[in-house]
C-alpha cells in the first residue's frame, strides 16, 4: 500500500494521486485488511467521514481500529478529533484544535508522558491494533525510532518517581480533609498537627513544585521545611484552609 501510494503520486501528480488513493481506499482496505504500515496521508483517510472504511487513530505511532466506537470517533462524535491522525499530545493536554492535535510530546513532564503511554496501553486492551504510522515513532521499516524509545523511557522514569513518592509519603501520615461550599475547607490530624510539606519528586514528575498536608507530632515540628497553615495556631490539630 505504501509503495502504491508513492507510485500514484509520481505517476498522476500529487493532487490527482491523493484523490485517486482516496477513491480506491475502501477497495484496497477490503483486499488488504492486514496492512501494517501507514503514511500520514493514508491514516487521514480513516477519519470517520467514509462509512465504507474503518475509523482509525494513532497514538505514539501505533494505529488502532476504533470503528466499534463509531458513536464517539465517527463524524460528529465527541472524540472525532482523534480519528485519522496521531494526536498523542492531546490525550493529556486537552487541546483538541490546531497545533494541539500533534504527535509531539516535546516539553511534557514525565507524568504526562506516562499518561500517554497508559492511553496507548488502553487502546491495545480495548481496540484492534492494525499497524504502525511511519513518521516520528516508527521508521519506514516499522522499527521504533529514538523518539518512541525516549518517550517510553521517560514514562518508565515517571512511574519510578511516582512509586518513590508514594513510598516516601506513606512514612508520614497525610491529613484528613473535607470541603463544602458553605463552610470551605478544613484539614485535621487525629494524632499530630497539620503542616504543609513539599513533595520532593514533584518537580521531576510534573515540572512544578507542589505541597501536601501531613501530620507531625509535637516533637517533630522543628523539622526544616514544615509550613504552618495561615491563620492556624502552631499546635492546633485542625486548620481552616
Amino acid at each position: 500500500m505504501e509503495n502504491f501510494h508513492q507510485w500514484s503520486r509520481l505517476a498522476l501528480g500529487p493532487r490527482v494521486g491523493a484523490v485517486f488513493v482516496a477513491l480506491i481506499a475502501p477497495l484496497l482496505y477490503k483486499f488488504n485488511p492486514q496492512k501494517r504500515l501507514f503514511s500520514v496521508e493514508e491514516l487521514a483517510l480513516h477519519n470517520g467521514t467514509d462509512d465504507s472504511i474503518p475509523i482509525l487513530l494513532g497514538i505514539l505511532g501505533s494505529v488502532f481500529d476504533v470503528t466499534k466506537g463509531k458513536s464517539h470517533y465517527g463524524k460528529g462524535g465527541g472524540y472525532n478529533h482523534f480519528a485519522g491522525r496521531d494526536a498523542s499530545r492531546a490525550f493529556v493536554s486537552g487541546n483538541f484544535t490546531g497545533d494541539g492535535l500533534t504527535d509531539s510530546l516535546r516539553g511534557l513532564s514525565s507524568s504526562n508522558v506516562k499518561s500517554v503511554v497508559e492511553w496507548r496501553d488502553f487502546y491495545f486492551r480495548s481496540y484492534k491494533f492494525v499497524g504502525k504510522l511511519v513518521g516520528r515513532y516508527y521508521d519506514s521499516q516499522g522499527n521504533p525510532t529514538k523518539y518512541l524509545k525516549g518517550a517510553e523511557a521517560k514514562a518508565a522514569r515517571g512511574a519510578q518517581l511516582m512509586e518513590k513518592q508514594k513510598t516516601e509519603e506513606a512514612k508520614q501520615p497525610s491529613c484528613n480533609s473535607k470541603w463544602s461550599q458553605e463552610e470551605g475547607g478544613e484539614v485535621w490530624c487525629d494524632d499530630g498537627c497539620p503542616r504543609l510539606v513539599q513533595r520532593p519528586q514533584e518537580i521531576a514528575l510534573t515540572g512544578k513544585m507542589s505541597k501536601r498536608c501531613a501530620c507531625f507530632k509535637e516533637d517533630e515540628l522543628n523539622r526544616p521545611g514544615l509550613e504552618v497553615y495561615e491563620g492556624c495556631d502552631y499546635l492546633a490539630k485542625t486548620c481552616r484552609v
